[in-house]
């Protein structure tokens, strides 16, 4: 169908299968702020927010926050940036440091990673808050001169990750760009303000139509909200180039009176999981560590084990989601060993238990438990159910509370090639296990009727 830039036709827009299948895709905030690579440690986003909002934006986690807490009068930033560079040493002043040290990026190994990671898309920050562009377009920043990155980043990504045959979108911080508005966001009505100027909007949506057009986005992945505009244009125009795109939530307009909300093809919680499937698809963001962008400070207890991502992954899969997992490279490019470490044993995890996620849909119920109390998520795919459980049985044999199957249905744990045994106990299944199991941060059990 041809799309028309209205409400309507936009809202007619189906959901690509492919995203429905993919589950995983990999974020990646990298940029100025990776440089300094600072932010404050030990506390996740929820901790920051409970300490109300004034506190949040002065001390947040977000190491990609820099210059906003670095504008904050009394913030940790603002102490360390003074401590570290000087008074006299400007955000700006980042842009050879960063431009010098991306010479050494090498963009088929980093899309190597997030391939062994198990990954089927990935979406690149090519702008956030700070306004520093990762490619040079045509529409330069009106304010600030040269302050791009002096690689084409989104272009070599892009080609990077699509010889692995994985799907390539693209992030853009749509109403909030702090090269047009100097003053720091402090407070909950800070926060609204954005940059809504004629000359902003015609400038974000020049970058939005060059993604599409020069970088073949699969995804529109906006941020925060976006300024005055019939922002049914561009998605029309993206549509009928490409009806298998898709178009995250965060295109509120902005205005002098009011915030309007745009239709999407999904919704995007961050750091939240959801309890029951949701019927709408939905893509949880969320940071290895607490933050996005690189904060060198933050250890080995910031992060994610392997088993705890896998468990999280599974949950996501079972409600209808698919996980956007995010990595914070280095200035030059390269990403962390713990952060490595953690795509890693999840690929490793998938290699034998992907047949339980990808190209999944949820079952009537996400979960139950088994009688020693491990949690079981569900999916399914074929008429076939699958049923992960979430820890390695002690016993040799589990019973999972109330699931019920068919008299001549079949249970095998893939990665291994024999039937097993079961038994129907009432509303309870009673499976017994392979003498060779291993342990595992989560197991698949297969069911064929």
């Amino acid at each position: 169908m041809k799309y028309e830039a209205n409400k309507e036709s936009i809202s007619k827009h189906e959901i690509p299968e492919w995203f429905h299948d993919a589950k995983l895709g990999i974020f990646i905030h990298w940029g100025l702020y990776s440089v300094p690579a600072f932010s404050n440690t030990g506390l996740d986003l929820t901790e920051s927010e409970k300490r109300g909002v004034e506190e949040h934006f002065k001390n947040n986690p977000y190491a990609e926050w820099y210059l906003n807490t670095l504008r904050i009068s009394g913030s940790t930033t603002e102490k360390y940036h003074h401590d570290t560079y000087g008074k006299d040493f400007s955000y700006d002043d980042f842009v050879p440091m960063f431009n010098e040290e991306i010479k050494k990026w090498n963009p088929d190994e980093m899309a190597e990673i997030f391939k062994k990671a198990g990954a089927k898309y990935v979406v690149l920050v090519t702008k956030h808050h700070d306004g520093f562009l990762l490619w040079p377009s045509k529409y330069p920043n009106p304010n600030k001169e040269n302050y791009c990155a002096s690689r084409d980043i989104v272009g070599e990504l892009s080609d990077a990750v699509r010889k692995k045959d994985m799907k390539m979108g693209h992030y853009y911080s749509g109403v909030l760009d702090w090269s047009f508005t100097p003053e720091p966001i402090i407070t909950a009505k800070d926060f609204l303000r954005g940059s809504t100027s004629p000359e902003y909007t015609e400038y974000a949506n020049n970058h939005w139509y060059e993604l599409i057009d020069k970088y073949e986005t699969m995804i529109l992945w906006n941020d925060i909200g976006y300024p005055p505009t019939n922002i049914y244009e561009i998605f029309a125009y993206f549509y009928n180039k490409r009806p298998d795109g898709v178009i995250n939530d965060r295109w509120r307009i902005y205005g002098t009176s009011n915030i309007r909300r745009i239709p999407s093809d999904f919704i995007t919680p961050e750091y939240h999981l959801y309890r029951r499937i949701k019927k709408m698809k939905w893509e949880t963001c969320r940071g290895i560590g607490n933050s996005f962008g690189y904060n060198k400070f933050e250890t080995e207890e910031d992060y994610l084990k392997p088993d705890e991502l896998i468990k999280i992954f599974i949950d996501v899969v079972s409600k209808n989601g698919n996980l956007l997992l995010n990595v914070g490279p280095m200035a030059d490019g390269t990403i962390p060993e713990l952060q490595v470490n953690c795509l890693l044993g999840l690929g490793k995890w998938l290699e034998v238990n992907g047949e339980a996620i990808y190209g999944t849909r949820p079952w009537k119920k996400p979960q139950t438990k088994t009688l020693d109390g491990i949690e079981v998520r569900y999916t399914q795919k074929d008429n076939n159910l699958y049923a992960i459980i979430l820890d390695t049985p002690k016993s040799k044999e589990i019973t999972i509370q109330s699931l019920s199957i068919e008299e001549n249905s079949t249970i095998h744990l893939i990665g291994h090639d024999k039937d097993l045994q079961w038994t129907q106990i009432g509303e309870d299944l009673k499976i017994e296990l392979p003498d060779d199991i291993e342990e595992a941060p989560a197991h698949s059990f297969k069911i064929s009727s």
